[in-house]
């Protein structure tokens, strides 16, 4: 896939993304102050997968202008990387005024598209990801951020370490120095109702917390909720939520 510059959403359009984005946000601040939370400690992360460049540069322009600072997701990494290059195609300077998350599954042969082009991978699952990843990584002078994916309710079309796994696997990831592990992330079996979430959210939260007993480390991050369930999921210690139908609408048509 590729893309073209950026250009302009139109005008109808682009008033739904931006009130849309004042919404979520607007959700987010009501729910870190309900649960007697600071208002910057949990992030929105704007999963903005098949969705175009026009529509992520209207609301990066949006969000700063709220006084924030715009971070993506993005769930396919040539999608991903191509959203990248159209955006600063003739304008090099707005890759400083954006982060990108992949918030996707996160194949093992694509390390090498993966390694020091995103500020955070949410989705490291398994010791060839680690490998390949600290591989590619020593070949530059990058590092690379991550989470580790927790298949939280034992799905088995879901990716991530199994809960009865996870403390041996945080062991091993010890050996990659190139990679820094600052939390975990989930996605529980979904749901209708919003609160169902919420032991699964309680258990990621408890899961972090043994952990940094265990191993002696900080794991500050949290990344679990999404459109319908993240203000469960910040109650419970998300500090990463990620939301995109409630901010850019449903998928687009092929």
């Amino acid at each position: 896939m590729s893309y073209g510059h950026p250009g302009h959403t139109d005008q109808s359009g682009g008033a739904v993304l931006r009130r849309s984005l004042e919404l979520v946000l607007a959700r987010l601040e009501l729910a870190l102050e309900s649960s007697g939370r600071a208002r910057d400690a949990a992030c929105l992360v704007a999963v903005s997968k098949w969705h175009g460049p026009s529509q992520i540069l209207l609301a990066a322009e949006h969000w700063r202008k709220l006084g924030g600072r715009p971070v993506f997701g993005e769930n396919y990494v040539q999608e991903a990387l191509a959203k990248q290059a159209a955006l600063t195609e003739g304008d090099p300077a707005r890759q400083c005024l954006m982060d990108w998350h992949f918030t996707g599954r996160a194949q093992s042969n694509k390390a090498r598209f993966l390694a020091g082009r995103f500020g955070l991978i949410h989705t490291l699952d398994s010791l060839t990801l680690a490998r390949n990843l600290q591989r590619c990584l020593e070949k530059s002078s990058h590092r690379q951020k991550a989470l580790v994916q927790v298949n939280i309710g034992r799905e088995k079309t879901k990716a991530g370490v199994e809960p009865g796994e996870l403390e041996p696997f945080m062991r091993a990831l010890r050996d990659f120095n190139r990679i820094d592990i600052l939390g975990l992330m989930c996605m529980p079996p979904y749901a209708e109702e919003a609160e169902a979430g919420r032991p699964y959210f309680i258990r990621l939260r408890q899961m972090r917390d043994r952990m940094e007993e265990l191993l002696g480390i900080k794991l500050p991050h949290l990344s679990m909720g999404m459109s319908h369930d993240f203000e469960i999921a910040v109650a419970e210690g998300a500090t990463l939520v990620r939301v995109g139908t409630d901010i850019f609408g449903p998928r687009p048509p092929a």
